[in-house]
Order: C-alpha cells, then sequence, then structure tokens
C-alpha cells in the first residue's frame, strides 16, 4: 500500500501551551493552551475573527507565536519554515481554497507527492501517489481536468488530496464544509470520517456548521476574541453557557 503510517504512542499528537500572536498592538492569540490526541477528530470552532485560522497558522509555521509554545509528538516545533513542518507529517488545506488553477488534478496531487515529504520518491512514485490519492477522494474521472474548470466542492478535494499526498499524521482542515450543499457536505463528512478511519490520520478542523462539527467530531476546543473560552464533547459544548452567548446563540440539539 502506498499510505505508510508510522508508529506513535504519545497520547497527544499535537499541543500548544500559552500560544500567544500579537499582530501590532491586537492579540489575535492569547495564551491559548490546546491538546489534540492521537486518532481523534478535534473540531475547532469559533466566531469569525477568533483566531481560529491564525493558530493553524501557527502550527504550521506560516506565523511565528509572538509567545507559548506548540508540540508535535512531543518534539517542539515551534517557528520552524512550514515546509519542515509538512514533511515531519502535518498538512493542511486553506479556508480560501489554493489549488494550482492552471494545472491539472492530477499535477496538483503530484505536487504534494513530489514536495512534501522529507525523503524525495521517483517520478513513478510520485505519479503512482497521485493516482492513489486522487481516487481515494473520488475525483478519478476528473483527473485530467484543469482546476479551474472544477466546482468549488471539487477543489477542496483536489486541496485534501494534495495534503494526503504528503503522508501526514494529522491533517489541519480548515473550513472544508462552509458553503457547500447538503449532498456535498455529507460527502465531505464521510470522507473526513474515511480519513481517520481508514488511514489512523488524526484530524484537526475549523468549520461554522454546527450540525456537521457536532456531529462528527468527538472533542471541541471554542476560541473567542482570540482566547480558549470552553473544550470538551460536543453535548458539553452545545450546553456550555459561555459558548451559546458568544457564538452558538441557543443550545444546539446534538441528534
Amino acid at each position: 500500500m502506498l499510505y505508510r503510517q508510522t508508529n506513535y504512542n504519545c497520547e497527544n499528537m499535537l499541543e500548544g501551551k500559552g500560544v500567544t500572536k500579537y499582530f501590532g498592538g491586537l492579540a489575535a492569540l492569547k495564551d491559548v493552551d490546546f491538546k489534540v490526541e492521537k486518532g481523534k477528530i478535534v473540531g475547532l470552532i469559533g466566531p469569525n475573527g477568533a483566531g481560529k485560522t491564525t493558530l493553524f497558522n501557527c502550527i504550521t509555521g506560516i506565523y511565528k507565536p509572538t509567545s507559548g509554545k506548540i508540540y508535535f509528538m512531543g518534539k517542539d516545533i515551534t517557528g520552524l519554515r512550514p515546509h519542515k513542518i509538512c514533511q515531519m507529517g502535518i498538512a493542511r488545506t486553506f479556508q480560501k481554497v489554493r489549488p494550482f488553477l492552471d494545472m491539472t488534478v492530477l499535477e496538483n496531487v503530484m505536487v504534494g507527492a513530489a514536495f512534501g515529504k522529507e525523503k524525495s520518491i521517483s517520478e513513478k512514485g510520485v505519479l503512482e501517489e497521485a493516482l492513489y490519492w486522487i481516487e481515494f477522494v473520488g475525483l478519478k474521472e476528473k483527473k485530467d481536468r484543469l482546476a479551474r474548470n472544477l466546482t468549488l466542492f471539487d477543489r477542496r478535494f483536489i486541496e485534501i488530496a494534495r495534503a494526503l499526498a504528503t503522508n501526514p499524521k494529522i491533517i489541519l482542515l480548515d473550513e472544508v464544509i462552509t458553503g457547500l450543499t447538503p449532498t456535498e457536505t455529507l460527502q465531505t463528512m464521510d470522507l473526513i470520517r474515511k480519513i481517520r478511519d481508514e488511514l489512523g490520520v488524526t484530524v484537526f478542523w475549523i468549520e461554522h456548521v454546527m450540525r456537521a462539527v457536532m456531529n462528527l467530531a468527538e472533542h471541541i476546543i471554542v476560541l473567542h476574541h482570540g482566547e480558549k473560552i470552553a473544550e470538551g464533547t460536543p453535548k458539553e459544548i452545545a450546553n456550555d453557557t459561555k459558548v451559546i452567548e458568544a457564538y452558538l446563540g441557543e443550545r444546539y440539539l446534538i441528534t
């Protein structure tokens, strides 16, 4: 099989301690502690501007935290360059989808397979892995189409396939469901389950579609004005007064 997960026994795949990020005098994150357990689907929710994507950017090396530490599999990765963090086993997608529009689906995913790993692989190996991940996300019939000619839904799946082609241990998903139709939402939820259940890849997931995250995540972290205001099971979060006031607006019924 092309996919190569390695054994790792530490309970926490990803951990942050006191993560703080200032932009000038504005604190986008303030002393945020978080843990993502190995093998879990963990949701990250909160209002727009709460600091969710900023936290992902700090984890993946796009931003260096002003203070605090981030650990991956017990190793301090604070301030490492994005390519190095990716090669260690942290992949991500973006809130605004970023496929290479003038490249085909296959070429987009080949980029992940070729450059997202610590060790280089042959051109044949790159092609084989890209084809595998394209089929895994259900885009096999569209592999030769230019990304610019595909829907938002398909472009998001290109990004997920490209991220998976780097052979991650954890994948950070940034609003992969927001803006999709109900049918597309269910398909994306199925893919997220498949990533965790079939590949054993841990999932850390920003989402605004509460129906999706409340029914799929096993643990949820809530940010508001750059601070963590709650965390717990979906049921605990749905009934947390601070979360209701800051974000949900009313109690969310778990189905």
